[in-house]
């Protein structure tokens, strides 16, 4: 099972690989190319961004917090 740093990563690298889908889709909007291929593309990456994304929030949930109310966790007034 992958640990939370390589899912951040691969957040990271996904998010880049959607900009630069993005400015293809402008350059070929541009060139008057048409893109439903390309945004149909860009759907499917964003989709799998918020799939990592749910799964990053999944794992950090499950990973142990602070301690609170104790001396090293700070003071509860």
């Amino acid at each position: 099972m992958p640990d939370i740093e390589h899912i951040r990563a691969e957040i990271e690298r996904m998010r880049v690989q959607v900009h630069r889908q993005r400015g293809e889709i402008r350059q070929l909007q541009r060139a008057g190319i048409p893109t439903a291929s390309a945004e149909a593309l860009l759907d499917r990456m964003l989709n799998n961004v918020d799939a990592l994304c749910a799964e990053r929030d999944r794992l950090k949930k499950e990973q142990p917090g602070p301690t609170k109310g104790k001396v090293l966790g700070g003071r509860q007034w």
